[in-house]
């Protein structure tokens, strides 16, 4: 004598579980490549952090690397604000990959149109366009935005 049909849950290879209720709903869930187990989670391993990670300062910029804000001072180079040639080499020697570079300090009637300084000010200039801080307003002005 055959045995009673029991409902029970089949899942797919992806882990999308589905009910059977029937033995024909079995059968077919089969066909399809279920089963009755339920795939193991693949656990991501964790990022192994080498010696010269852990031993690197944080990723955050030193206060001391950037220009001093001169009050009501000029363009460019004298506008204050913003990481110091100086400072952008030691934030690049401690975060080895990091693509830091200094401001785009030429003024735009300088600049080649469609240049990569001119592309670098343009995005500064139109993603600091809410900047209101003293030290926000001296770096627009740096980069003659």
């Amino acid at each position: 004598m055959a045995k009673a049909f029991k409902v029970h849950n089949m899942y797919s290879k992806t882990g999308i579980k589905k009910i059977a209720n029937t033995m024909a709903q079995h059968n077919a869930l089969k066909k399809k490549g279920y089963g009755h187990k339920a795939p193991a989670k693949k656990v991501s391993p964790l990022k192994k952090t080498t010696r010269a990670e852990k031993n690197s300062p944080s990723k955050k910029k030193s206060a001391g690397n950037y220009a001093v804000v001169k009050k009501g001072g000029g363009t460019g180079k004298k506008a204050g604000g913003g990481m110091t040639a100086k400072g952008v080499a030691t934030y690049r020697k401690n975060n080895p990959g990091s693509k830091l570079k200094t401001a785009v300090t030429k003024p735009p009637s300088q600049l080649k149109p469609g240049s990569k300084p001119a592309k670098r000010r343009k995005a500064f200039c139109a993603r600091s366009k809410s900047w209101k801080s003293e030290r926000g307003l001296a770096a627009r002005r740096k980069w003659n935005c």
